[in-house]
């Protein structure tokens, strides 16, 4: 085992010693240009995608030739067993991918934090293990399409697919990650057997297969579904493609401009103000509370929601916020230095979450900065040296972005609008600012179904357009409507107009991705949302399932199991092996029935246990 681990490192060590120094090349180059510490989620998919497919060239070539027939008999009639000579091969593959893919990582990660000022916490040194385990997957997926049978040896992408789309962060991440490569070694481990090809026969392996052959059939079966789609905007009648929009649906809503979108919802107003408050908006500039996070930043988060630095332009400083710290790090812009620490106030004090720059505004002094972090709005003052607190949302809320909405300042969280009094702003040593307004998100619409937030100020307050269309096409959102509101000086709120906007796709549409197979949609959302903290960004408010999209679903189960008795009728199973299959086939639909075929070929069955053969009875003594 030793000696062919030894081999595999061996016959390998050009491409590895070419790779790494590669590797090394690139990111040495990057990190002369840019801080690679602070990029976005972008770049880190680029170089994920570039690890998987490392490894799996590797686990492609590496186990391709040993798959031919006579080289595989020479290997498995060693004196070792499979699964060691398995391991012997997958070690150095792994040993590889360690040289090639997560050394350099921490080399340069090493130089960053001991030749610069620049900011290297822990969770930059955790993106080479990272890598490794995005290399190994996608190692551990080639090896197994080059075993496997062909019918099913395209299961292992399931768990490439899986990796990018995972709302995990941080350790949980690396912790999902671990799963996939776990699975992927079992796939690999029950494949590497002498009859190459050979489907799986006890139950534990079916299942280890069925399942990400299955989620695997139904990604295949959304993709064919955006064919569709696009065939259709081919065709010309898509409601995207109309040149003008059906009348009360969502897609005219959204083409509107705001002041249209302003007249649309007072034209289904009863309040005894509507044609005074059309006639301000036909007068009134419309106006909007710019979004800054599009997403939220996290502790410990191995990838950057945006870079979490700004330059103070007057003081020749960039901070750069760490994780480790949780305060500002200071890199002198003329000779690269360190220039100090920055927390909380006079104090010092540590930054409760991570914050983000959220750029400048008008009333900022120069080299001054915005930034923002759980429910709290900090103001860095630059020539005071501090940051400072200048706005605190009710707990529990996350304040998203913030814009000058005229004379004043407006505020944006994931629960409601703020209106601050633009007069308290120039002034850091005002403290913290009380909002002038607060303007709740009108249910039941969550703030991941907002689409759309105007408003326009009127003589004795304002007034408020929320538009709730952002998943109109599809079972993840609220049924669309558009909702007006109006503030007075006093800051009460009072609903002036509500409408519900129609559908523009039929529910066939809608629904395509659940009634095709509704526990394979339910599974594929919560492996995205597994050990993912919660994201007020994308709560919705779905609406219940249609009744006869249900009983469409429900046909759908019916014919996939009629189908798989029909078709186990075939197969040499044993009656247990046959009734599991047909409920499964009833449970999760035509994906179990494509997994049936694929994993169960005519000639080929798949028991419980393997039939015992029985012992021939010994021969009898002769009697002289």
């Amino acid at each position: 085992m030793w000696d062919l681990f030894k081999a595999e490192l061996l016959r390998f060590r050009g491409w590895a010693i070419g790779i790494a120094g590669l590797h090394l090349l690139v990111l040495g180059f990057l990190t002369r240009v840019v801080d690679l510490g602070q990029q976005p989620w972008l770049v880190h998919l680029a170089f994920g995608i570039a690890y998987g497919a490392v490894g799996g060239l590797l686990g492609l070539y590496q186990m391709g030739v040993y798959r031919r027939p006579s080289t595989w008999l020479n290997l498995l009639h060693r004196p070792l067993a499979p699964a060691r000579t398995a391991a012997a091969l997958l070690a150095a593959g792994a040993v590889l991918l360690a040289f090639t893919a997560a050394l350099p990582v921490l080399v340069v990660a090493g130089w960053q934090a001991g030749m610069t000022a620049r900011v290297v916490d822990a969770r930059h040194l955790l993106l080479a293990l990272a890598g490794l385990q995005i290399a190994g997957c996608g190692y551990l997926a080639g090896a197994y399409a080059m075993l496997a049978n062909r019918r099913h040896a395209a299961a292992g992408l399931v768990f490439l697919a899986w990796l990018p789309a995972m709302n995990a962060i941080g350790l949980a991440a690396l912790a999902l990650q671990f799963l996939a490569l776990l699975w992927l070694l079992a796939l690999v481990m029950q494949a590497f057997q002498p009859d190459l090809g050979a489907p799986p026969r006890r139950w534990g392996a079916v299942l280890l297969t069925a399942l990400p052959l299955q989620m695997g059939v139904y990604l295949v079966l959304l993709l064919l579904w955006f064919g569709v789609e696009m065939l259709w905007i081919m065709q010309g009648s898509h409601p995207n493609n109309r040149a003008v929009p059906a009348p009360g649906g969502h897609n005219e809503l959204e083409r509107m401009d705001d002041r249209a979108r302003l007249l649309a919802g007072l034209a289904a107003s009863a309040s005894p103000d509507a044609q005074r408050l059309r006639e301000q908006v036909a007068l009134s500039e419309p106006m909007g509370i710019a979004q800054q996070l599009r997403l939220l930043p996290h502790t410990g988060e191995l990838t950057n929601v945006k870079p979490m630095a700004f330059d103070d332009t007057q003081r020749r400083v960039r901070w750069t916020f760490s994780h480790d710290s949780m305060r500002l790090q200071g890199l002198s812009l003329v000779d690269g230095r360190a220039a100090g620490t920055l927390g909380v106030g006079a104090a010092n004090a540590a930054f409760p979450v991570p914050v983000l720059p959220i750029g400048r505004q008008p009333f900022l002094a120069q080299g001054d900065e915005l930034l923002a972090g759980g429910n709290m709005l900090y103001q860095y003052d630059s020539l005071a040296g501090r940051v400072m607190p200048r706005l605190q949302l009710p707990v529990g809320e996350s304040l998203l972005g913030v814009s000058m909405v005229g004379a004043h300042l407006g505020a944006l969280s994931d629960k409601a609008a703020y209106i601050i009094d633009g007069r308290l702003l120039r002034d850091p040593g005002q403290g913290l600012l009380q909002p002038r307004q607060r303007v709740p998100l009108p249910g039941p619409g969550r703030f991941g179904d907002l689409s759309d937030l105007t408003l326009i100020e009127l003589v004795d307050g304002d007034l408020f357009s929320f538009s709730f269309t952002r998943f109109a096409h599809d079972p993840r959102g609220v049924p669309p409507y558009q909702v007006l509101l109006r503030t007075d000086d006093a800051g009460q709120v009072q609903e002036v107009a509500r409408r519900a906007v129609g559908f523009d796709y039929p529910a066939l549409f809608r629904y395509r991705a659940w009634w095709s197979a509704p526990v394979m949609s339910v599974a594929l959302d919560r492996a995205r949302a597994l050990l993912a903290p919660p994201d007020p960004l994308r709560a919705t408010h779905p609406a219940p399932v249609p009744g006869d999209i249900k009983l469409l679903a429900a046909a759908m189960s019916l014919l996939a199991a009629l189908a798989a008795a029909w078709r186990v009728r075939q197969l040499p199973l044993r009656w247990p092996a046959r009734a599991a299959w047909v409920a499964a086939c009833a449970l999760v639909g035509w994906p179990a029935l494509v997994s049936l075929w694929l994993l169960v070929p005519p000639e080929e069955g798949v028991d419980a246990a393997p039939e015992a053969t029985p012992r021939p009875a010994p021969p009898r003594a002769l009697v002289a």
